[in-house]
C-alpha cells in the first residue's frame, strides 16, 4: 500500500524522498525491521490472550528430561510469525506482483491448515489433531494451486543468458545477454557448469511434443517439494528455538538468491537464471525473517510460547514455494538439511521397526527416538545445546548453499 501511495507522491506532486519505496533494498529492509518489531512488541499481547484463552499446549509424556514443565505453555504462537510476516508486506510490497501473491495464497493457507489442527488438539482436546490424510490434501491442494500459478501465469517467465557469440550490443549501449523472456519448466541444477535441468525432458517418451506437457512433472515436484518440506518442518518444531531458528536461517539465504535472481546485474555476473520480478519477494521473505526472530524472544528456552501446527506448517509451506519459484528447489536438500534429516530419522525409524518386526517378531530402533533432536535428549544433552548446535549446523549449511553460486 505504501509503495503506491509513495509512488503517487512521487509523480504527481514529486515528493523529495518518495522515490526510495522503488527500491527493493530499502523496502525490504523495511518489512524486516518493521516485522521484527511487530512480533517482539505485540507477540507479548498474543501471548498473554493465547493464555487467558486457556490456549495451553497437551504434552504427552515421551520421557524427556523437563518435558513436563512445559505443559500448559501456550501453543498457535504461530500467528505471530504470521500477522507479522503480513503486516508489512501488505504494506511495503507491490502487491500486483504474482511472486506475491503466490506467497501471500501459501500463508494463508498453511496457516489456516496448521490452525485447525491446533484448534482441534487444544478446544476439542483431541491430541492427534488434524486427521493426517488431510494435512496431505491440504498440502498436495496448495501445492497444485502453486504449480499451475507458476507454469501458467504470464508474469512467470525466465530470461535464459545467450551463447557468448549471440551477445549484441544495444544502439543504447547496453548489451543484451540474456534472450527473451519466456515460459520454462527448467530448474538449476547445483554443482554442474551448465546447471540448468528441464523437467519436461522427463516426458521425451512422448514424442516431439512432450513439451506441451511439462506442466504435468512441474506440477508434480511442486507438490512433493511442498508436502516434504511442510512436513519436515513440523516434525523440527519439538524443543524450544530449534524450527524458528533453523527457519530464520533458511530464510535469510534464500533472500540472498531471491534478490539476485530478479536483478540482471548480478544475474549475469553469477551465471543464474534471471527471473523478472521476482526480487519483489526479497521484500516478502525479509519480513518473514523478521518475524521469525522476533518470536524466537519468546520461544528460546524455556519457551513463553509453542508456534504449534499453526507455525510449524506456514514455515515448511513458504520456504517450499520461496524454493520453486527462483528455480532453486533442488538446493533444499543442503540449505533446509536440517528438515531433510529429521524427515529421514522419522521414516527410517518407523521402516526399520516394522521391518524388524515382521521379521523377528520384536520391532528395533536405529535412534533412541525421533525425530533426531529427541535422539540427544534421551543422550542426555540439554536442549539449548541441541539448538544451538542444530542453528551452527544450519548456518553451515546455508554458507555452502550460498558458495555453490560459484561453485560449479
Amino acid at each position: 500500500m505504501l509503495y503506491y501511495f509513495f509512488q503517487y507522491l512521487e509523480n504527481q506532486f514529486s515528493v523529495p524522498g518518495a522515490g526510495v519505496f522503488q527500491f527493493i533494498t530499502f523496502r525490504a529492509a523495511a518489512a524486516f525491521i518493521l516485522s521484527l518489531l511487530i512480533s517482539a512488541i505485540y507477540g507479548k499481547r498474543i501471548i498473554l490472550f493465547l493464555r487467558n484463552q486457556q490456549v495451553g499446549e497437551t504434552v504427552r509424556d515421551l520421557g524427556l528430561e523437563g518435558q513436563k514443565q512445559k505443559s500448559g505453555t501456550p501453543t498457535m504462537g504461530g500467528i505471530i510469525i504470521i500477522f507479522a510476516t503480513l503486516i508489512p508486506v501488505l504494506l511495503l510490497a507491490k502487491l500486483n506482483n504474482i511472486y506475491i501473491i503466490i506467497l501471500l495464497i501459501t500463508t494463508i493457507w498453511m496457516g489456516f491448515i496448521g490452525f485447525l489442527d491446533d484448534y482441534i488438539k487444544v478446544f476439542k482436546k483431541d491430541k492427534k489433531g488434524l486427521s493426517g490424510k488431510f494435512k496431505v490434501l491440504g498440502q498436495v491442494g496448495l501445492g497444485i494451486i502453486v504449480g499451475s500459478m507458476l507454469y501458467f501465469n504470464d508474469g512467470v517467465t525466465l530470461k535464459e543468458q545467450l551463447p557468448f557469440a549471440a551477445q549484441t550490443t544495444q544502439e543504447n549501449g547496453k548489451k543484451q545477454v540474456f534472450g527473451e523472456a519466456h515460459k520454462s519448466t527448467k530448474t538449476t541444477v547445483p554443482f554442474f557448469k551448465n546447471n540448468e535441468l528441464d523437467y519436461a525432458k522427463a516426458l521425451r517418451f512422448l514424442g516431439d511434443d512432450y513439451e506441451k506437457f511439462g506442466w504435468i512433472v512441474f506440477i508434480f515436484i511442486t507438490v512433493f517439494i511442498v508436502t516434504g518440506i511442510s512436513n519436515g518442518a513440523n516434525l523440527t518444531d519439538g524443543i524450544d528455538g530449534l524450527a524458528a531458528g533453523s527457519s530464520a536461517i533458511i530464510v535469510i539465504t534464500l533472500a540472498v538468491f531471491a534478490w539476485v535472481s530478479g536483478n540482471i546485474i548480478f544475474a549475469d555476473y553469477l551465471d543464474v537464471m534471471y527471473i523478472p520480478n521476482s526480487g519483489e519477494m526479497t521484500v516478502f521473505i525479509l519480513a518473514f525473517a523478521g518475524a521469525l526472530i522476533g518470536f524466537l524472544w519468546y520461544n528460546t528456552f524455556p519457551a513463553q510460547v509453542f508456534m504449534g501446527d499453526t507455525g510449524s506448517l506456514t514455515i515448511g509451506g513458504i520456504i517450499a514455494v520461496i524454493a520453486i519459484s527462483i528455480r532453486k528447489e533442488l538446493l533444499l536438500p543442503i540449505l533446509a538439511g536440517i528438515f531433510v534429516v529429521e524427515n529421514l530419522s522419522v521414516i527410517l525409524q518407523v521402516s526399520w521397526f516394522k521391518y524388524t518386526k515382521k521379521k523377528f517378531g520384536a520391532g528395533r530402533r536405529i535412534f533412541k527416538m525421533a525425530p533426531l533432536h529427541h535422539h540427544y535428549q534421551k543422550l542426555s544433552y540439554h536442549e539449548s545445546k541441541i539448538v544451538v548446535r542444530f542453528w551452527i549446523v544450519g548456518i553451515l549449511l546455508a554458507v555452502f548453499t550460498i558458495v555453490t553460486l560459484k561453485l560449479r
